[in-house]
């Protein structure tokens, strides 16, 4: 932890500048268009500040406004922390202030998850039910512009800042999406985010779908409840698509539930503080359940950890598309009380030592999104649908006013409808890749009273 920066800073700056002078013949005699990945000597670390401040005594001097040493080492330091990765940044007080409102509370905010593919800040998922998912954002959408602002060199910080606001105050998101010929401009109404992080719902009885949208501190507690919930469970289905992540304790505590024994994830980095193993226990651990795992580009972080081990494992099939690939660990460091560093600080490792890291989970059967075009076979209609089949026959020969309506059929289909407890065969078949999932995991399920 940093706890004394401005003074350091400053008497850091005095000392090196005195060096500076002392010392010049070293930079003007380094070569700078080498560049190295190994420990830097001392030597080479005096050379490297000189240089530093050097050009930071000719800014001062000569640039063409007057401007402030502080804003000026500020400026550096958040430029420096972004050729390090997409995730490590300077926080000034404002950005830790905003980062402190974030994490203890309600926010106006998108519901939206953003990340760093290939220089470009693009939507790792929309979360269920926020002002995003209803405008339409996709995950794998690639953000051009917030508002009249391009994003184009912007940090993630900086994104987010510019799209967290007041409730009901409107911004405008550009993006660009696969297949479509031009950009497109998206009106979302900002709103208080809260999120609800598990829904479960049954699937012909026999199968528990648990849809998980982020990993709060609530997702242990509330797949433990869905499942005593439903003792009759067979099957179950983990829906982990536009999943951003959240806290590695759930993840692992999630992981722990289906397995009993072995490394989940392991955490490795320059200190040994940072290297870290999580084991799974034996205590109340079901590891008989036949599971399937949904992923798509949108799963990141936590969901990958929970995907990628359970694959790992072998305790469960992983369908859908290839995921995210953030696999990094990031620490806040506080520099006195009122700025911070955000650093990253180790890596994640799966169980069989593979890393997620731009690489991401593959999924042991590829499904892409989209509907499956069912085939109805007319001479073959079930009770409920014969009886409007006949009452429509009825309509081309009777008159409308003798009719008589069998208010039950009305009535049951509602009931489905509005059941948010259960999901119906239309439902799945409007989701491909839920669909296979519900096949395959009723495989499983046969192969499993197979070896009864």
């Amino acid at each position: 932890m940093i706890k004394k920066s401005k003074k350091i800073i400053l008497a850091g700056l005095v000392s090196t500048i005195t060096a500076a002078y002392l010392f010049s013949s070293f930079a003007q005699a380094r070569d700078t268009s080498i560049k190295r990945s190994a420990p830097s000597s001392a030597k080479e670390k005096l050379e490297a500040y000189i240089k530093f401040t050097q050009i930071l005594n000719v800014i001062e001097s000569e640039y063409v406004d007057d401007i402030n040493t502080t804003t000026l080492v500020d400026k550096a330091l958040k430029g420096l922390m972004a050729n390090l990765d997409s995730h490590s940044t300077f926080m000034d007080a404002k950005s830790y202030k905003d980062l402190t409102v974030q994490t203890n509370g309600e926010f106006g905010g998108l519901g939206i998850s953003v990340g760093m593919k290939d220089g470009a800040l693009t939507v790792i998922a929309p979360l269920t039910g926020t002002p995003a998912f209803g405008a339409g954002v996709k995950s794998g959408d690639i953000i051009l512009k917030i508002d009249d602002k391009a994003t184009i060199g912007m940090s993630i910080d900086e994104s987010v800042k510019l799209m967290r606001g007041k409730p009901k105050t409107d911004i405008v998101l550009t993006i660009i999406r696969k297949k479509e010929p031009r950009p497109l401009e998206i009106k979302i109404t900002r709103d208080i985010i809260k999120i609800q992080s598990v829904y479960a719902k049954i699937i012909e009885d026999k199968i528990l779908y648990i849809h998980i949208t982020s990993f709060d501190q609530k997702v242990i507690k509330g797949v433990k409840e869905s499942i005593k919930e439903n003792p009759n469970t067979e099957g179950i289905i983990l829906d982990f698509r536009n999943n951003p992540g959240g806290l590695l304790d759930q993840a692992v505590g999630l992981v722990d539930l289906f397995v009993d024994e072995g490394v989940i994830v392991s955490q490795k980095g320059k200190t040994k503080k940072e290297n870290i193993k999580y084991e799974a226990h034996k205590k109340d651990s079901d590891t008989q359940t036949p599971i399937v795992v949904l992923v798509n580009g949108g799963s990141a972080s936590a969901s990958e950890i929970v995907s990628g081990a359970l694959q790992d494992f072998n305790r469960a099939i992983v369908v859908g598309e290839k995921t995210f690939g953030k696999g990094s660990v990031q620490i806040v460091m506080p520099i006195g009380k009122l700025e911070a560093l955000k650093l990253t600080v180790a890596r994640y490792y799966l169980p069989s030592g593979r890393t997620i890291q731009a690489v991401g989970v593959t999924p042991n059967i590829i499904v892409h999104a989209g509907k499956i075009e069912q085939q109805e076979n007319s001479m073959f209609l079930k009770e409920r649908d014969l009886k409007k089949h006949l009452q429509g026959e009825l309509d081309k020969i009777t008159p409308k006013e003798e009719i008589k309506v069998d208010e039950n059929i009305t009535s049951q289909k509602n009931e489905i409808d509005l059941d948010s407890k259960i999901i119906t065969e239309e439902q799945l078949y409007n989701d491909a890749q839920l669909k296979s999932s519900v096949d395959i995991l009723k495989a499983l399920m046969i192969t499993k009273q197979g070896k009864k």
